[in-house]
């Protein structure tokens, strides 16, 4: 059986204090609102709605935990970078978001959700700055594949994977999308080699 097969919702976390005991292991999401986090959890596991998907940015505003059995989770971040969020409900996210990041032991690496038809964005290269000397690894998702040719996609991958491994060389970068499934098999491998 897989080892997402299992897969369920447990916990939405609003406050610190709530986060489940820190024991197990546990694979991070993290990206721009609406850049495809939920989608690619729902990917991973083989479900259509286990994470919540939506059109509108910004909807994802707590840390949710989804078991995948044997004290292994994944988990949602909420998104940055939305600006109709207020100012304060985003500066809450980002104490969590930091606060999480920083104290899990049971943290066993970081999957970065970015939009494939956009440039990494600051708080992108920040998170990633900020996260890579805990010396855990950091694997980047290029979501959204589908919507350019073959072409623009090789290009965006060999672009972005040369310039962040210049900085990070542990860090790895592929390509992703939920709706045709294209490299859904490689993250799964990436996620379970972590979580095993």
């Amino acid at each position: 059986m897989s080892l997402f097969a299992p897969a369920e919702f447990f916990r939405a976390v609003h406050r610190f204090e709530d986060l489940p005991p820190d024991r197990g292991a546990e694979v991070a999401f993290a990206g721009r609102s609406n850049a495809g986090k939920s989608s690619a959890i729902n990917a991973l596991v083989n479900r259509r709605r286990l994470a919540h998907v939506s059109k509108a940015p910004g909807r994802t505003q707590t840390i949710n935990f989804f078991s995948l059995g044997g004290s292994r989770f994944l988990v949602d971040l909420p998104g940055y970078g939305y600006a109709s969020v207020a100012r304060q409900e985003r500066a809450r996210w980002g104490e969590l978001i930091n606060a999480y990041l920083t104290t899990r032991d049971c943290l066993r690496g970081l999957v970065l959700i970015a939009d494939i038809r956009r440039s990494l964005t600051a708080p992108d290269r920040q998170l990633i700055e900020w996260f890579a000397p805990a010396a855990r690894p950091i694997h980047v998702l290029l979501t959204k594949a589908d919507k350019l040719t073959a072409a623009h996609r090789r290009q965006a991958l060999k672009n972005t994977g040369a310039e962040l491994r210049r900085e990070h060389p542990g860090l790895s970068v592929q390509l992703f999308s939920s709706e045709t499934r294209d490299g859904v098999a490689q993250a799964q491998q990436t996620v379970s080699g972590w979580l095993a």
